[in-house]
């Protein structure tokens, strides 16, 4: 074992971490107490990255970052989230716009659909363009219950919860066609990280970067940067250079 193991606390100490974690958040989790009392470094990271990720507030509005959650609650069937619905609700959420959101999410496959329908029905159907037909039945769902710009948002990161190529695409023009602002992208893309991981995240990121690259969306010259930074990608072991960063003496990995 390691000599620069981190110190576990005691159970007294432990007891009362978890009684002050549940009286500010007003429920407590399981997972909180293993983390807690096998890796409190970790934890203590963890609610960092929380606090970060959904409660800080960033670029979007206190409804519209609940309307993004309970979209992404149920693309991924999280039925644990029930502190985001009393959040929607506390935000100004309505029966109505939940029940929008909700139908929009069980749409979201319909750009897949129509666009294998296209790809092995085209000589029967020609007139058939899945993304006008997309976009039409979102219209049609939505309404003028849920602006327009939300509606992109959320349905963006459905689609990236779902690992839709054909969505997240679809969404990222659509947002820039609305001249949605990229931080506001950012944080709706950046939720995901919590229920599905970092991975689903950089595969939105990886699909929007290639659509700036290839002229197909104009990003700002912030974003720029990001665009046009060389080399961006997995490690390639023919680069000639060496992975780092993730060994060390003092457990920087």
């Amino acid at each position: 074992m390691p000599d620069d193991m981190p110190a576990l606390p005691e159970p007294e100490v432990l007891k009362a971490r978890l009684e002050e974690l549940a009286q500010a958040r007003g429920f407590l989790l399981p997972h909180h107490g293993a983390l807690a009392a096998g890796a409190p470094d970790l934890h203590a990271a963890y609610l960092a990255m929380y606090k970060a990720l959904t409660v800080a507030p960033r670029h979007l509005s206190a409804f519209e970052r609940e309307c993004v959650w309970l979209a992404i609650l149920v693309a991924v069937e999280e039925g644990i989230g029930t502190h985001h619905l009393e959040l929607f609700r506390a935000a100004g959420g309505t029966d109505e716009m939940a029940e929008t959101l909700i139908a929009l999410t069980g749409f979201a496959d319909g750009i897949d659909t129509l666009s294998f329908a296209q790809r092995h029905w085209a000589t029967f159907l020609p007139a058939l363009d899945p993304n006008a037909a997309y976009a039409r039945g979102v219209a049609a769902l939505s309404g003028e219950r849920i602006e327009p710009a939300l509606v992109e948002l959320c349905l963006l990161a459905v689609q990236a919860a779902r690992g839709s190529e054909a969505g997240i695409r679809h969404h990222l023009r659509q947002a820039y066609a609305l001249a949605v602002a990229e931080e506001r992208i950012v944080e709706a893309l950046s939720y995901l990280i919590w229920p599905r991981g970092v991975n689903c995240f950089l595969d939105a990121c990886t699909i929007w970067h290639e659509l700036m690259v290839a002229g197909e969306v104009t990003p700002s010259p912030r974003f720029a940067v990001w665009a046009e930074m060389k080399g961006q990608g997995p490690f390639d072991a023919s680069s000639g250079r060496s992975v780092s960063g993730f060994e060390g003496g003092k457990r920087d990995g």
